[in-house]
């Protein structure tokens, strides 16, 4: 889990030209980068829905479970995602709330979540895909092929 000083450090880095001493550095920074942008995408896939079941199937057949994100969720790096009809914002919570990432979103007839990020931090865009596990929790897969989780709040 970041700290407010290690979130202000990452922004350092990112925004100010480095020199760097070897290739170790250069991966950790591309490491960190790469974490910090699969958690912005993983946070922006949690559903804040609450407390609405899956559907029951009913004569023999299956129905998709209930595929609802609106809402706010939240990741292990300290960052809130908000889901409302089809947008989606990721925000630091270090008192700055400082806008990580934004996009969009679209649910699948598969139950989905195709997410559309733009990183404000790396100024690159990419896609995440994410699947609600249980009403309060969305598992997702960055198009790099990290994963991370979101949860839901309220």
């Amino acid at each position: 889990m970041l700290s407010t000083n290690g979130r202000a450090m990452f922004l350092a880095i990112a925004t100010t030209p480095i020199r760097l001493q070897s290739r170790e550095t250069f991966m950790k920074i591309k490491t960190s980068l790469a974490l910090v942008t699969a958690a912005a995408a993983l946070s922006a896939c949690v559903d804040f829905g609450g407390s609405r079941p899956p559907p029951v199937a009913m004569g023999g057949g299956s129905q998709p479970r209930a595929t609802t994100v609106d809402g706010n969720w939240s990741d292990a790096n300290g960052l809130n995602s908000s889901f409302s009809g089809g947008r989606f914002e990721t925000h630091t919570t270090d008192g700055t709330n400082t806008q990580m990432a934004s996009g969009t979103y679209t649910t699948d007839a598969s139950g989905v979540i195709q997410i559309n990020l733009y990183s404000n931090v790396k100024r690159t865009s990419s896609k995440v895909n994410c699947f609600l596990a249980n009403p309060s929790q969305l598992n997702c897969t960055a198009e790099g092929g990290g994963h991370f989780s979101l949860n839901r709040q309220g």
